[in-house]
């Protein structure tokens, strides 16, 4: 069953066609790569799915229902959590702190309880510090929660992203090149949390440059170039796709 449906999605900047009529489903419990050559239009996509951008025409539909032109917080309420292509942390909030952000989406205490800390909004508090360290632990950054977040290496600062991401409860998890500045073993342990997170049952859409990381952390891949969709399917039949060559390593002139 598709939780994601993207239908005929066209979004235009000026006269570009950053994201031209694309189309296609991410199967619950699923991981869907999208990739495609720098400035294929895959984080525009993105940014369509949740709420960044509204399309000039097509659909997103999610659980069944259609989100295209929601605002974001809605959004990330409904299920959907992000990282970015560029780290967004807050840079003078812990480890901890940063994650207990993400929790935000799911409190439900007003103004009155949290200025007079009634036992509901405690126990929300309660819970919500729980849930962060939990995550925590789930990426292998408990021991790092009281430090501030600037001085993890860059590779736990992606790791501190999906933390906060995994901390609004989504069913779907999009990641924006996750493993962007990552060294090699970091990349490893990334394909490893992948697999654990899709244990976990959720799905997830990611884009990603590190081919080894695509090949095996992915279930299905769809292509995109100039915006337009020009494949989709198994790893091992994108891999062999003469378009899918053609659009990453280009040909000889007159071929």
């Amino acid at each position: 069953m598709s939780l994601l449906s993207l239908k005929n999605l066209t979004k235009t900047f000026g006269g570009l066609k950053a994201v031209d009529d694309v189309s296609f489903d991410v199967e619950e419990g699923s991981v869907m790569g999208l990739i495609g050559p720098n400035g294929a239009g895959k984080t525009t996509v993105f940014n369509l799915i949740t709420g960044n951008y509204k399309p000039n025409s097509g659909q997103v539909v999610f659980d069944g229902k259609s989100i295209e032109g929601l605002l974001t917080h809605r959004i990330v309420s409904m299920g959907i959590g992000r990282t970015f292509q560029t780290i967004r942390l807050f840079q003078n909030l812990s480890v901890l702190e940063n994650v207990l952000a993400g929790c935000h989406c799911r409190m439900k205490s007003g103004a009155f309880s949290s200025m007079f800390h009634t036992p509901a909004q405690k126990k929300e508090e309660t819970a919500a510090l729980e849930q962060s360290l939990k995550e925590l632990e789930f990426v292998g950054l408990r021991q790092e929660a009281a430090q501030l977040s600037t001085s993890l290496s860059y590779g736990n600062q992606r790791l501190l992203e999906i933390a906060r991401a995994l901390a609004t409860q989504p069913r779907l998890l999009i990641l924006d090149e996750p493993a962007g500045g990552m060294n090699e073993q970091e990349t490893e342990d990334l394909m490893e949390l992948i697999r654990k997170m899709q244990e976990r049952g959720l799905t997830i859409l990611l884009i990603e440059h590190d081919m080894k990381l695509v090949m095996q952390a992915c279930d299905e891949l769809v292509v995109i170039e100039y915006g337009r969709k020009i494949a989709e399917g198994v790893p091992e039949e994108i891999k062999e796709n003469p378009r899918v060559i053609e659009a990453y390593l280009g040909t000889e002139e007159g071929e």
